[in-house]
């Protein structure tokens, strides 16, 4: 995770190493229970001013434990792809039912791996924040 926050930063939020996510990719500043943050690379897609990530996990049975904090979050920051990178406080919404369906099916034409995520879930609904400035 730290090397991809390095590559993140240090280019301009392009990321080609470990993995290739290119400018997909946001850095979230979690807020913890204990009053800490942690940031977290998520694979985002923007989408008319706000960008949406999703609770993969890379279809493992339960949620990321980001998943919980966001949860309780009304805010947070996060850094998007730019030259400077950009920082943003940004509100939190989890999309639920038909806009949860239409934002997933979205992000799946967009990034084709995440529908095999769903799969390996099994009955887990892979939730999808909406993270709106």
């Amino acid at each position: 995770m730290e090397q991809t926050i390095e590559e993140f930063r240090s280019h301009h939020g392009v990321v080609r190493e470990p993995m290739n996510f290119g400018d997909r990719l946001v850095l979230v500043h979690v807020p913890k229970k204990d009053g800490s943050t942690r940031v977290v690379p998520l694979a985002a897609l923007p989408r008319e001013g706000a960008w949406y990530v999703s609770g993969s996990a890379g279809g493992a049975p339960k949620h990321p434990a980001w998943v919980f904090s966001l949860r309780r979050a009304q805010t947070v920051t996060i850094e998007v792809p730019d030259d400077p990178i950009r920082t943003l406080e940004v509100r939190v919404s989890e999309l639920a039912d038909a806009e949860r369906d239409e934002a997933w099916t979205w992000v799946t034409d967009r990034m084709p791996g995440f529908a095999d995520y769903q799969e390996r879930a099994g009955d887990r609904t892979i939730p999808v924040f909406r993270l709106a400035p």
